[in-house]
């Protein structure tokens, strides 16, 4: 196709051994059979293995310094700064590596409204991440892509590797983001979820500058007389799994944004944790992963092509991606209507915060900003006990803005549109990790049902002491209880230590935040 192979130049690669223009996923599947590297499983799903890297490498992500981002990014250890000439030489050593490879090219696009979407061409050096990209982004009819032209590039290359000492980044593998020549270049990692986290990152940039629009790293879903309802938090505090529930339509499960009258999922695909994954818990996801569907990092049982969900060998963060429409409940095209309600989850190890409690815009704003949760035993090397972990708009890694303001775009929304945001802990009750429990699913699923039917509102509150969160006094079905923390531990003396040292580590944790913080915001905070 001599257009497409101009393209192709177009972007700096040429005499590329073969060019795959938009494989359809069967093909993708079997090209990646075909080169040995990845296996089918007995549900039909594609098995691949990433290689070194099973996660993000953050530390590793950058941005070009230009006159787009000089003056607008909010740059430190989380966003670094690396100079024109560093993406320049790259790009070039990337597009001289790509040109005596085979490469798979998927046309897609981010964005469920049309009005704020944006055209992605995907150049990969592996047909799995192509199969990837299929599965997460938007997806054009045959006769669409026929006139194509993206307005954004990845091109994705693991087997290039970096040299630190000569080309200006610190490691072998680096991720590039240019906003002056709208393309993300990575290399040194077959990790997708690259893929996707940069183009969430260039719409965390684009959306506020550009639109005034609230990006949001949440799930959301819509109920059957229109209200939707947002989920922020981070891994391990149910997100995913609350989002995707039975009686209510999916949104999406990752990435959205918030506009004057709706909320659109940004992508086409769910990629979702497979850890301990069963069908009695999550029947949705679990029934989702089939053919078409792409399995990384995963192990089967011996001799067999069952996955083994509990094999942890490889990484924790196993995982699976997927067109939405693998999920019956799904809304396509992904959008609904401004919210009603906002979760804000938090994995509590600690045993401190009430399972459910109501925010102020100040209040919420403030643990927006802290974005909250706590890492247990077991979950990563060398955890040995309970740890707090702070993701200010839970997801740090991707907000190129300062955090604040994307908190006062949550705040002139909550505040517009009358939305109601709740704080809910998933993590423990009646002691920390080792003494209490873990929150039951099916009383956190009850509990934001209440919430998102009126019935809470209706119930007389307390205010917590610690944190001054409005608390309700109870909730039908509900043992009354468990909705103060204070009352389910043994000893109130140990549970007021435990409260005043979480509250401690906010107040610290806060601190980098306050130059940029209102009075307001920072007396929402909890009581020193």
């Amino acid at each position: 196709m001599p257009t497409k192979q101009k393209t192709l130049a177009d972007h700096g690669i040429s005499n590329a051994e073969n060019v795959y223009w938009n494989l359809l996923p069967a093909e993708l599947v079997e090209k990646t059979i075909a080169l040995q590297q990845g296996e089918l499983s007995n549900t039909g799903a594609l098995v691949v293995d990433t290689g070194k890297f099973s996660g993000r490498v953050p530390k590793d992500r950058y941005f070009v310094k230009d006159a787009i981002t000089e003056n607008k990014i909010h740059w430190g250890v989380v966003n670094q700064p690396v100079a024109e000439e560093v993406h320049t030489k790259l790009y070039k050593k990337v597009c001289d590596y790509f040109s005596a490879k085979d490469i798979y090219v998927q046309e897609c696009a981010a964005c469920a409204d049309p009005k704020y979407k944006i055209k992605i061409r995907v150049m990969a050096e592996n047909p799995w991440s192509a199969l990837f990209a299929h599965n997460m982004f938007l997806r054009y009819s045959r006769s669409e892509l026929k006139t194509f032209s993206p307005d954004w590039t990845v091109l994705c290359a693991p087997g290039f590797k970096a040299d630190p000492k000569v080309d200006g980044v610190k490691n072998e593998q680096f991720i590039i983001i240019n906003f002056s020549k709208k393309n993300v270049l990575i290399g040194g990692t077959g990790y997708t979820g690259e893929i996707k986290k940069g183009i969430f990152t260039i719409l965390n940039f684009l959306l506020p500058v550009q639109h005034h629009v609230f990006p949001m790293h949440s799930s959301a879903n819509i109920g059957a007389s229109g209200d939707v309802a947002i989920f922020f938090g981070l891994s391990g505090t149910g997100k995913t799994t609350l989002s995707n529930d039975p009686y209510r339509k999916l949104i999406g499960d990752d990435e959205h944004a918030w506009t004057d009258h709706s909320v659109f999922n940004f992508e086409g695909g769910c990629y979702a944790k497979v850890i301990d994954i069963r069908p009695d818990t999550e029947p949705l996801i679990y029934n989702a992963i089939k053919f078409g569907a792409l399995l990384e990092n995963v192990k089967f049982f011996p001799h067999t092509r069952q996955v083994n969900y509990h094999d942890i060998s490889k990484t924790e963060n196993t995982r699976v991606s997927y067109p939405i429409e693998y999920i019956p409940t799904a809304v396509v095209p992904s959008y609904g209507p401004a919210p009603k309600h906002v979760f804000f989850l938090t994995c509590d190890a600690f045993g401190v915060l009430p399972p459910v409690s109501r925010l102020s815009k100040e209040q919420a704003m403030y643990h927006f900003v802290s974005g909250y949760t706590s890492k247990v035993p077991g979950t990563e090397d060398g955890v040995t006990e309970p740890q707090v972990a702070f993701s200010a708009g839970y997801g740090e890694p991707f907000l190129p803005l300062h955090p604040i303001e994307y908190a006062h775009l949550l705040g002139e929304k909550m505040e517009q549109q009358n939305v109601k945001i709740w704080l809910v802990n998933t993590g423990w009750i009646g002691g920390g990790f080792g003494v209490g429990h873990r929150m039951r699913l099916d009383h956190t699923r009850l509990l934001l049902s209440s919430a998102m039917n009126g019935e809470l509102e209706r119930k007389e509150f307390e205010t917590e002491a610690f944190f001054g969160l409005s608390v309700p006094k109870s909730c039908s079905g509900i043992p009354e209880n468990i909705l103060n923390p204070k009352l389910t531990w043994k000893s109130e003396e140990e549970y007021n230590a435990m409260a005043k040292t979480l509250a401690e580590k906010f107040i610290a944790n806060f601190k980098k935040f306050e130059d940029q913080a209102t009075p307001e915001i920072i007396a929402a905070g909890p009581k020193k």
